[in-house]
């Protein structure tokens, strides 16, 4: 089994920052491409970033500047450093990893729980 445990979300004022954290734990062989996605309600999911094992970075138009994600790959962890957060960035926050179990061929995503992060004006 494995599980990816989310933490840090919360309230925060528009201009704050969160850091939001992700471990991925369990009979884990190697962890692939890791990252954050949110839902807003009522809305689909969408992404935020995604980093690669070798630190490559993706982020969303909306987010470049703001946020920062980075990783451990020590400890099959991945974070979301989030400045200058607006009210619309309120939404769940999902950690997602793309990852092989042991004794497995073959890698597959694995999500999160998620992680409520709210922002007030």
């Amino acid at each position: 089994q494995v599980q990816l445990v989310e933490s840090g979300g919360g309230l925060v004022q528009a201009g704050g920052s969160l850091r939001l954290s992700c471990a991925a734990s369990g009979e884990i062989f190697r962890v692939n491409n890791m990252g954050w996605y949110r839902q807003a309600p009522g809305k689909q999911r969408e992404l935020v970033a995604t980093i690669t094992s070798g630190g490559d970075t993706n982020y969303a138009d909306s987010e470049k500047g703001r946020f920062t994600i980075s990783r451990d790959n020590a400890k099959n962890a991945v974070y979301l450093q989030m400045n200058s957060l607006k009210p619309e960035d309120t939404a769940v926050y999902y950690c997602n990893a793309d990852l092989r179990i042991r004794f497995s061929s073959s890698s597959r995503p694995y999500w999160g729980q998620g992680t409520q992060v709210t922002v007030s004006s």
